[in-house]
């Protein structure tokens, strides 16, 4: 079992150096078949890449990226800001808990943790911070519900998962609504008490009175996108469409919100979403045929058997065992980005969660939930880096230390989702 060590010194070796990702995992993963079936590894190769990215159902992500950028250069997310105000306003931390349903909202719009970060966090942030709001819960709410994007479908990470352990990305996307509402749910409630036990940190001011007309005029700036995202949805959800059909749809119907109704983006505009959903699409995909190398060398020579026969010969419980996994998975993600995280420990941990008796669209839900914590976490977080980019009133330090609370109410969130998956997949099974 030399072999498999050698393999990863030499992706690590590969990322210490700062080589990409995609590099580190596809040269490691070449290698160890090279060791493992000489010449023969050159075949393997590229058949292992084209095989991960053949795939119907994985045309489903670069066209759910488009759609969240036409959505994300609107000023949906403001909007959404503005409205979550109005309605919420009324509320002890009113700012912080619109912040975190403003968040989640367009989560289901983009599905795309960074963005929700920029649109909601450049408007967000100043206006917690005019009104008294302490900089650290400003902060902490805008980063930690920018992660709910990866939850709450159209979810790029649940795509990825899908596309890699073979679970329907229908099913997952039913499956990430509820534990992603709830999770929002916990994060507002903590918002609420703790702006309860500590006025100081989010002060009333002049309370303004808005009346139902002022209610429901705020909701005329979301109504075109949020009536997109309930169509696309529906249409998977009912079976009449699959999400790859779907996005196909929301791409279009996204395109038409900026340029027809919205007005806010030129030919110039047009072709800038275009390149920047294609280098990200490119990007993720890229990592994904890679990674499909890496972890097909580790199949060949049973890593994964290996690793699922000594942890379950260790007579621990199964959810002793989930723990340590749930725990190893928070710090890979400290150091890995999502999208390598997902296609790297699927194949290696999936065997031994079915082993263990629990259900593989249980765990895609919870591994993102791991990821929601990765995102927001040093050094590795984009979205802290992303909301000081936006907010450049607040030191990165001061954006650290803001998460840590929220950290642990998604720790124990994370905790509750592990220990009864029936919260997960009860909706799943209601919908079959």
């Amino acid at each position: 079992m030399i072999e498999p060590v050698i393999v990863v010194v030499i992706m690590l070796a590969l990322i210490a150096i700062g080589a990409p990702i995609f590099l580190a995992l596809g040269a490691a993963g070449l290698a160890g078949l090279y060791m493992t079936r000489g010449t023969m590894a050159f075949f393997f190769g590229p058949t292992s890449l084209f095989g991960q990215l053949n795939s119907f159902e994985l045309l489903a992500l670069p066209l759910f990226v488009l759609m969240g950028n036409f959505l994300a250069a609107t000023p949906v997310g403001a909007n959404l800001f503005r409205a979550a105000v109005i309605w919420l306003q009324w509320l002890r931390g009113g700012l912080a808990i619109a912040t975190i349903g403003a968040s989640a909202v367009f989560g289901a719009v983009s599905g795309v943790s960074i963005a929700g970060v920029a649109a909601v966090g450049s408007i967000a942030v100043p206006q917690m911070l005019d009104r008294g709001y302490s900089r650290t819960l400003a902060a902490g709410s805008v980063v930690s519900s920018g992660a709910l994007a990866m939850l709450i479908p159209p979810s790029v990470p649940l795509i990825i998962y899908g596309a890699v352990s073979s679970v329907s990305v229908a099913d997952l996307f039913i499956g990430g609504i509820v534990p992603g509402i709830t999770l929002a749910l916990a994060l507002s409630v903590y918002v609420y008490f703790r702006a309860l036990l500590n006025p100081s940190e989010a002060p009333r001011g002049e309370r303004v009175e808005y009346s139902w007309g002022d209610r429901l005029r705020a909701l005329g700036g979301i109504w075109h996108a949020a009536l997109l995202v309930v169509l696309v949805l529906g249409a998977i959800y009912s079976g009449i469409a699959t999400p790859s059909e779907a996005a196909a749809f929301g791409a279009v119907g996204a395109f038409l919100v900026a340029v027809a109704i919205f007005r806010c983006l030129d030919a110039k505009g047009i072709v800038a979403v275009l390149a920047s959903s294609a280098r990200i699409s490119g990007a993720i995909l890229i990592i994904m045929g890679c990674a499909r190398i890496f972890g097909d060398y580790l199949n060949l020579v049973r890593v994964p058997d290996t690793i699922a026969s000594l942890l379950i010969g260790t007579d621990l419980p199964p959810e002793a065992i989930l723990m340590l996994i749930m725990l190893a998975l928070v710090a890979l993600g400290m150091l890995v980005d999502a999208v390598s995280l997902i296609v790297v420990t699927t194949p290696i941990l999936l065997p031994l969660i079915t082993t263990l008796g629990y259900d593989p669209l249980w765990f895609g839900i919870i591994l993102v939930m791991n990821l929601e914590i990765a995102v927001i976490t040093p050094p590795v977080g984009l979205n802290l880096y992303t909301l000081k980019a936006v907010a450049p009133m607040l030191k990165i330090e001061e954006i650290v230390r803001s998460v840590i609370p929220f950290v642990v109410i998604q720790f124990l969130m994370l905790a509750l989702f592990v220990l009864f998956p029936a919260l997960s997949l009860w909706l799943p099974n209601l919908v079959k």
